[in-house]
């Protein structure tokens, strides 16, 4: 029988942090699932470090061709796709070994369409805090922290592709997957859980040039020798000096955008926050990343 869960992993010439992202989808608790990891051209070693996992349920997908964007990736897998969830994975991030079984579990119990999770997001000097995600205002999980039934995109179609959701949205690709779910009805379930470590590439300049893979290997470590790392985390983000105790939702909200939004400002060199341009070039984002 096909496995219950997909996990698709789109990758692109970075060797390195796979076998972290690839160890911890190998260690959820929730064991029935296919791995698909899908190169966007790769012509680095991808395959070998893949293919040296030397695990059944994990299988190597290269597109004959550089799509400059996961949607290219994210759209093959889901074509191959065998399971009824779909569950992405960023290549450079972590899920707990929770996260599987308390997405399916919510999907399950609640009959939704998609389920999203908190995701730590950790900059590059090693500080961190929560994602914030509120489906209803239009606010979501990196992709690291979505799942969706397959006959979500069955019925909507896949990913836009880089250059159509480009010119088609103010938006990344998967937000615009998400909003459109919602335009759909498509129904949404919030799983309760810290559930995966995200390290964004964006946040690190010229990332894809290095390469590096020492903090997912820290991460990685952490998540193996630390049972309870979820309560740990959230313990030191409610403690954490930065973000005030005690503060409404709406102002710790507030107190996150900002941060992201002067990080961002910072790392792309963007005016302030009254002149920011309302649309994201993915192109700049690509050269700040290390990408041709």
């Amino acid at each position: 029988m096909p496995a219950r869960v997909t996990v698709i992993i789109p990758t692109y010439n970075w060797s390195s942090v796979l076998p972290y992202s690839i160890g911890s989808v190998l260690r959820q608790s929730f064991r029935d699932f296919e791995l698909l990891v899908v190169g966007d051209g790769c012509t680095d070693d991808s395959e070998q470090v893949v293919n040296a996992i030397g695990d059944p349920r994990v299988r190597w997908i290269n597109l004959p061709q550089n799509t400059r964007h996961q949607s290219g990736p994210n759209n093959e897998a889901l074509r191959q796709a065998q399971g009824e969830i779909i569950a992405y994975l960023g290549h450079d991030d972590l899920w707990l070994p929770h996260h599987l079984a308390a997405h399916v579990r919510a999907l399950d119990a609640h009959g939704a369409d998609l389920a999203y999770s908190l995701c730590l997001l950790v900059a590059s000097d090693s500080s961190y805090f929560p994602s914030l995600p509120r489906a209803t205002a239009g606010v979501f999980s990196p992709p690291s922290g979505m799942t969706h039934r397959r006959a979500v995109t069955e019925e909507l179609g896949g990913w836009r592709d880089y250059a159509s959701a480009e010119s088609r949205a103010d938006v990344s690709p998967d937000v615009e997957l998400w909003r459109r779910a919602q335009r759909a009805g498509k129904t949404f379930t919030f799983v309760p859980r810290l559930s995966a470590i995200k390290l964004p590439a964006g946040w690190r300049r010229d990332v894809y040039r290095t390469r590096p893979s020492d903090e997912q290997a820290r991460w990685f470590a952490r998540i193996g020798d630390e049972p309870d790392l979820e309560s740990t985390l959230l313990v030191q983000l409610v403690t954490n000096e930065h973000i005030p105790n005690g503060v409404p939702y709406r102002r710790l909200l507030r107190h996150i955008a900002k941060q992201t939004l002067g990080r961002i400002r910072r790392r792309f060199n963007l005016p302030s926050f009254g002149r920011t341009p309302r649309h994201v070039d993915l192109d700049e984002m690509r050269r700040a990343k290390g990408l041709p």
